[in-house]
This record gives C-alpha cells, structure tokens and sequence, in this order.
C-alpha cells in the first residue's frame, strides 16, 4: 500500500484515446533545424526529448511491448522498434487503475510500459536511480519529478508498471501468476542496462528505489534471481517487506496476515479463481477461463467490487520469487548492495486519518477498545495499559501509534537488522511532524510525519513544496543531498552534511538517522516505538 501519487494528479483521467498522443513518431529521423530539443537513439529507435535550464527530460518511452490480448497476465515481451524519432515530450499514459478517495485518476489503457528520463543536462557516466512508485494500484512514473536529483548529477528513471489486477492476477496454470508487476519492474532495469549509457548515465552504478508499495517490491527484487546484477544499490522508503499486519490494523473486518506484502502461489492462485467467477468466466478448463478473462474489456475488469485491491500482494514459491522474500533476508540470501532503509515517525495516521476522523467519523474511544480487543485478543488489556488513552489527544492518535509501533517500526526495524547483518546499511525515520498534507482529504486531523510524507522532500511536488517554511527547505535539500550521494557512492555522506553513521546490529546500539526540519542525528528507534515491549509479546 502507498500514497505517493501527487496531488496534481487528482486532476487526471487518462482513458485510451487521451493518451495516444503521447506515442506520436516523427516520420523524419533527427532534430529539425532551430529544434533544439536532444535527440537520443535507444535500443528500439531515436527519442526526442525537451530541454530546460540544467536538466533534459525524455517522457513515456517503451520499455515493453503492450501486455494487450493475449499478452494480457504474461510476461512483458521486447518492444517492436520504430523507425523515424519518437516524440518523448509528453505525459504518457498510465496503466489501467480506478480513482481513490486520494488520487481521482483513471486509465482503460493497456498500453502503458513506460518510463520517464530525467537527465543532467551534461551528463557522462552519472549515477542512475531507477523509481519504482507506490500505491500498487494506482499512480505512475510520470507523477514524479527528478529535477532536483539531476540537479545533483543524478539520472533518474522513473516507471509506469501493470498494477493491482492487471500486476498481481494468478490463476492455476498460469505462468508468472501474481508476479507481472515484479516482472514489468525487471524489464524497466533491463532497459536500464542496455540504455543508461546514451542518456549520459552509468549502467554500472544503478540504484533501486521505491517507498511502501514499491520498496516492497524492491525487497522482492533483493531476493529475485532474475534481478541479479541489474542494480548496484537500494533505496527502501516506507517498505513493507518485513512486515506483518494485525486484524483491524488496516480497517475494520481486514483480516490479521503474517506477511503484509507476500502471499503465496496457492493463496493467489485462489484468489484469481474467485474473481474469475465474479467476472463470468469460471470453469475447470483453466485455459478456457483465461481466453474469456482476456477477451473482456479493461472497463468490465475493473467493475468487480475491490478486485484492484484483492492483487496488491506479490506471489512467492515461484520462478520469480522462489521463496518468501522476509526468511531470505533474515538467512542473508539476496543480492548484497549497500541499502539506505527507513520510515516515517508516524506512519500509520494517514491510515487512520483518512478511514475516521480526517473525513468526519471520529474514531472513539469504544472503537478503540475493540481494535485492541481484534488485533491482540487477550493481550489486548497490556497494549491498553501501555498506550492509556489519557496519554494522547484522541483515540485516533492513540491506535495509530500502537500500529505504527507494532506493525510498521516493528518490520522497520527487523529489516534494518536483517539487512544490517550483511551489507552497508543506513537506517533513517523521517520525523519531520508538521510535514504538509498534499493529499485531497477533506478534514482536519494531526497527520504529523505520516506515511509517504517524506517524498516531496525528494521529488518535486508544488503542492507540498509551496508550504514548506525555511526549515523545511532546509530539511528537503539534505534529503535530497542524501540521496544523491547514496546513489553515486553507496553512503549518503558528503561534504557539509551531518554524519550518518551505518546501522550495524551488533556492538552497542544501532544508528538510526532521525531527518527532521530543526534537528538531524540519532534517535534511539527502538526505544521511542518501544519495540522492546512489542518483542515481549508473543
């Protein structure tokens, strides 16, 4: 799950015929005379971009052939080259996805593997970083501007990829069941490689990074055989691939799971049947049921009730993932690249915010009970004594710090160990808590540093930007300094910023970078989400 969509998003709604100007070739190769506009030839044909000031920017190039008919629910296929120069100007389109109550964006359009170029305007061999976006269901490459990071020399490819339904569907039989978006993320790196180099970028020095959705999709790449060799660092926001989650933790009647981001085969694979009856094509011949699947429109799909939401898991025991990605990160199986790896301090009150009293239903103090009484059952009397509510402002606050503490810092904080135990770790908590709310929620409520508030201190984002005080500048500035060095050298240290030292398990207590407006150095993580009390609780 994530909320990294814009806010200027919400004023989107991209259906087939909207975005097929965004593919338009040029029927003559080069720049015309006085365009000044660069023209870079990839693997499939020239592209021709835009320039401004110190950045070049190239937008919805393919890196995959479109996953259409049959190739719907299989992997991505090379891209058929074009001939002349491709225009690389506009937004492009997103993949098919249905609005939210924070994202009014809509897509019917298949075709959609695209990625987007943000490059220095002189770069020669620069380090790239690859964006692997949130949400799962909805949201895009497009939405994400790197000028900040290509300021700092920094190439930044940015990915659209089949989400929800389309990303994660299985059926018995069917091949790569529940791992299309793992897949189509591959390709995109795959391009990467085979690409970076026209663009000034240095295949050889890639950095993966993604927040919530997409940093556990990266926790799968870290365990994928396929991913070998295709990223030379990692950068993991808000991720969830350590996590579990309680009953009620993410809503009423959501049931307790012990891994928020995986499921296995079987468990997909069931699930797909199930929709695949909803959708009028249920059978024992598989191969049947997936013709008539196939043939039904992107509209018909995305009809059923929460069927986008029933495939934001990825698959494991498979081609892809041939083991639950949490135990091979424990036993150090996964591709050894240094990691920066964090949270938000208060990660689960967007959850809570946005569910009750952001949108006029006050959570109460009855509810709170039973949410304790639901996730934690008769242990629920000691989460109650050690979260009173008289120590917080409302019972909203309070069930959201008890999430934040048990499900989110909890996995956070075994996946900076796990990880910590074998390569370079450097661990963070975004703790700024007036960071500014660029979600279109109507209510009032203390989101403080919730989850995904900290990537506009990363990418460009008006909406939020245009509200941060000189502190907060400040603050995005070293974020960003941060994360460009990370990406060029494997440690975000340089010059001029505070020290961050690695997180290493053993031999006193671990680092963790505490990124706030008017204070950067450490915080004792485990004692400020008190993890040792949660550890004591089976």
């Amino acid at each position: 799950m994530g909320m990294a969509v814009k806010r200027t998003a919400t004023a989107v709604a991209l259906t087939g015929a909207a975005v097929l100007l965004a593919g338009a070739v040029s029927p003559h190769p080069g720049a015309a005379a006085g365009d000044s506009r660069p023209v870079v030839r990839t693997d499939a044909g020239a592209v021709r971009g835009v320039r401004s000031g110190d950045h070049r920017m190239f937008r919805a190039i393919p890196y995959a052939a479109p996953p259409k008919g049959e190739h719907r629910w299989a992997a991505p296929r090379p891209v058929r080259p074009w001939k002349g120069v491709r225009d690389a100007a506009g937004p492009g389109p997103l993949c098919p996805q249905v609005a939210s109550a924070y994202a009014k964006v809509t897509s019917l359009e298949e075709d959609c593997l695209v990625l987007h170029v943000t490059a220095p305007a002189a770069a020669r061999r620069a380090p790239v970083l690859v964006w692997v976006h949130g949400d799962g269901t909805v949201g895009g490459g497009r939405f994400f501007d790197a000028r900040r990071l290509a300021a700092r020399g920094t190439l930044v490819v940015t990915v659209n990829y089949r989400l929800g339904v389309f990303g994660g569907f299985a059926l018995p039989g069917l091949k790569g069941s529940g791992t299309f978006a793992l897949q189509d993320q591959q390709a995109a790196l795959r391009w990467v490689q085979r690409n970076a180099a026209a663009f000034g970028g240095d295949p050889g020095n890639v950095t993966v990074a993604g927040s919530s959705f997409g940093a556990a999709a990266i926790t799968g790449h870290l365990t994928s055989p396929g991913a070998q060799g295709l990223f030379h660092r990692a950068v993991l926001s808000s991720g969830e691939g350590m996590m579990d989650m309680p009953a009620g933790a993410m809503g009423p009647g959501v049931p307790a799971y012990p891994s928020y981001s995986w499921r296995t085969t079987r468990e997909m694979r069931e699930t797909g049947v199930a929709m695949a009856s909803s959708l009028g094509c249920a059978g024992r011949d598989a191969a049947r049921v997936l013709r008539c699947l196939r043939a039904l429109p992107v509209k018909k799909v995305m009809e059923v009730p929460y069927i986008m939401n029933a495939f934001q898991a990825f698959a494991f025991g498979n081609e892809v993932l041939p083991e639950l990605p949490e135990k091979a990160l424990r036993e150090g199986r996964f591709h050894r690249v240094p990691v920066l790896s964090g949270a938000t301090r208060d990660e689960h009150r967007l959850f809570v915010g946005m569910t009750y009293d952001a949108v006029g239903k006050p959570f109460t103090a009855a509810q709170y009970d039973q949410a304790l009484a639901t996730a934690f059952g008769r242990n629920a009397g000691a989460v109650r004594a050690a979260y009173p509510l008289k120590d917080f402002r409302s019972p909203a606050l309070a069930w959201a710090t008890v999430v934040t503490d048990r499900m989110w810092a909890r996995g956070t904080h075994a996946q900076h160990t796990a990880l910590g135990r074998y390569v370079p770790t450097y661990a963070y908590e975004f703790a700024d808590r007036d960071a500014p709310m660029y979600l279109p929620l109507p209510g009032r409520f203390p989101f403080g540093a919730y989850h995904a508030s900290d990537t506009p201190y990363v990418f460009e984002d008006e909406a939020a930007q245009s509200r941060f005080s000189p502190a907060q500048v400040r603050l995005s500035d070293t974020i960003t300094d941060y994360w460009a060095n990370f990406a060029r050298t494997g440690s975000p240290n340089g010059p001029g910023l505070p020290l961050w030292p690695r997180f290493t398990p053993s031999g006193g207590l671990p680092h963790t970078q505490s990124l706030a407006p008017h204070r950067i150095s450490f915080v004792d993580y485990a004692k400020e989400h008190r993890l040792g009390f949660w550890r004591r609780l089976p």
